[in-house]
């Protein structure tokens, strides 16, 4: 039978080999499903940038996109230029530092537009030199980002309001307030359109049937024979207009209205041209202005007799003006009809004969 000792030594020779199989199950697991590199040697560089923008120690490293390292340590750099507050240092990977130009610029990027998940990026430059192991490598200032998340923030806001009135309005229509909310939930809709569908159903069976105007319009062939009559006529009208026949047809075929028409024409033209020219007497009306000036000396003279008129110049003008021209003639007016009063009174009197014996 085995000694104490001995039995004490194989168990802790079999907890040694246990934890060693342990240690190294752990060691291939983290390796496996890790990302750290544990046989590559890690290069240190740095950049300045005036925001960390919620970026930590242990986020990653890409460039332009792939995973080449990891961000160690984000701290205030103790600078008084706005552009260097804040000093990052992070490691890239041996052969990814072979890809990284000495003109590549960093900044700080996110996974989401809400920027909860972080990572340094480097975008490539176009130089041919590498940077420099410990290089303190350009950034892009990251105030340009934080106003897109800020942005972004303003969106969502707007969105998230948006979406909660399209919710107050759906909740108002599945109760039936508003006119949609009545369109939807009230019956009495749905029974009025079943009305309409019904007065519908009525007016088309009325309108199938020989009911009515319409009726008879649509099934009665009446009006399709008068309809058919009507172009008959007309297609006959339209061949006698054609064969000249007709004072309309005489009309359209005869050429001699056509030059007889041409000719009124012509002549009109003529007696256009002759008044233009100042021929004829219509002519010297028209263009000669010296018929024009006699006729304003007319008016003058006439003028210049109205006045002497008006102010009781002349015989016409004692008439019309002097009162005791009018009372004379009022006068003789009143014995002349006294005289004829006096007459038809007594003839007699005046038409007495005496006869003389020589």
């Amino acid at each position: 039978m085995p000694s104490k000792e001995k039995v004490g030594f194989a168990q802790l020779r079999v907890g040694v080999l246990g934890l060693v199989a342990l240690f190294f199950i752990a060691l291939l697991i983290f390796l496996l499903t890790g990302n750290t590199n544990w046989f590559e040697k890690e290069i240190p560089l740095h950049a300045y940038v005036s925001d960390a923008a919620g970026l930590n120690a242990g986020d990653p490293v890409r460039i332009n996109g792939i995973q080449a390292g990891t961000v160690k340590n984000v701290a205030l750099s103790g600078e008084t230029n706005p552009q260097k507050v804040i000093k990052i240092d992070f490691v890239v990977d041996e052969q990814m530092l072979r890809q990284i130009p000495d003109d590549s610029i960093a900044a700080i990027g996110s996974d989401n537009l809400l920027g909860s998940t972080k990572f340094f990026q480097i975008s490539k430059g176009r130089s041919s030199e590498p940077i420099q192991a410990g290089a303190t490598m350009k950034t892009a200032n990251t105030q340009e980002f934080q106003q897109l998340v800020q942005q972004g923030f303003g969106v969502l806001d707007s969105a998230q309001a948006i979406l909660q009135k399209i919710q107050d309005i759906v909740s108002q229509i599945e109760v039936g307030k508003g006119t949609i909310g009545k369109l939807l939930v009230d019956e009495s809709l749905f029974n009025s359109l079943q009305a309409t569908v019904n007065q519908l159903q009525l007016l088309s069976t009325t309108l199938n049937s020989r009911t009515g105007t319409i009726g008879h319009l649509i099934n009665d062939d009446t009006l399709y024979k008068q309809a058919e009559t009507i172009v008959a006529r007309l297609d006959t009208m339209t061949q006698a207009l054609e064969q000249g026949q007709g004072s309309a047809g005489l009309f359209l075929k005869d050429p001699k209205l056509y030059h007889d028409l041409e000719n009124s024409v012509d002549q009109l033209n003529t007696m256009l041209t002759n008044l233009n020219q100042g021929k004829g007497t219509a002519g010297q009306l028209l263009k000669d202005d010296k018929i024009a000036k006699q006729f304003s000396a007319t008016l003058d003279k006439l003028n210049v007799t109205i006045d002497k008129v008006n102010s009781g110049q002349g015989t016409v003008g004692e008439l019309l003006v002097n009162p005791q021209l009018y009372d004379a003639a009022t006068g003789t007016t009143r014995e002349m009809h006294e005289l004829l009063k006096d007459f038809r009174a007594n003839p007699k009197k005046f038409l007495s004969i005496k006869l003389h014996i020589f």
